[in-house]
């Protein structure tokens, strides 16, 4: 018998434009460290989980990595970007697509990198209740993007498999969690990442932004009632 896909949605750069602000916190966070990167490169790694994001980073310059370095970033990253939320706000569509999804009876979920105590500002700019809606972030599993333990705890609180559900992300972080946890991926262009990019990490469709992929919602398995 025929069953709707569940949709696992990351939340930065897929549902709020909040890609930037995570940069310049991180570049901030680095700067109060003494470590000079550049804006660039920065960008590049955002997706991944903060331990992994600072490990990659720190190795590629060379710096020392030790446990209490790694935390001491964390909790400045976390500082700064409390400062750069107040601009953050949900991309166009993705407050219609949510409630369409919902409305049809599809189930979906979110599944983070971040932690919570930077998560939360940007799930209520979406008018999430969370008792509602499950919500995976770094602090609930062992391992975050790009391996599938978000997505895959995501699927597991819906109670649906992750091979008939997609993953829809910004980055190719995303796209490589769902190729290892056999979810389909698509790519939105809202995060930085180009179509090739994110085609060549495992997207089957791309769209420009959560409007983009409303408009085209039976491509990807979101077929309504009346359509």
């Amino acid at each position: 018998m025929y069953s709707k896909p569940a949709f696992l949605f990351d939340l930065d750069g897929t549902l709020v434009d909040s890609v930037y602000q995570h940069v310049l916190s991180w570049k901030d966070a680095l700067d109060q460290e003494g470590i000079a990167l550049s804006v660039w490169r920065i960008h590049r790694k955002i997706g991944m989980s903060g331990g992994l994001f600072t490990n990659q980073l720190l190795r590629e310059i060379g710096e020392e990595i030790t446990e209490e370095r790694r935390e001491r970033l964390r909790k400045l990253h976390a500082e700064a970007y409390r400062q750069y939320s107040d601009s953050v706000l949900p991309l166009p569509g993705a407050k219609e697509l949510l409630k369409t999804l919902s409305a049809e009876s599809i189930p979906w979920a979110i599944a983070t990198s971040g932690r919570m105590e930077t998560a939360e500002q940007n799930l209520a700019r979406l008018d999430i209740e969370a008792s509602g809606v499950p919500i995976i972030t770094r602090d609930d599993v062992e391992f975050a993007k790009p391996e599938p333990d978000l997505f895959v705890a995501a699927a597991e609180r819906l109670g649906v498999a992750t091979n008939n559900s997609l993953v829809i992300g910004d980055s190719i972080w995303d796209m490589l969690a769902a190729q290892r946890c056999r979810a389909l991926g698509v790519g939105l262009l809202s995060g930085g990442y180009g179509a090739e990019e994110l085609q060549r990490a495992g997207a089957f469709r791309v769209y420009e932004d959560p409007a983009d992929m409303l408009n085209h919602i039976d491509e990807v398995g979101g077929r309504r009632r009346n359509a």
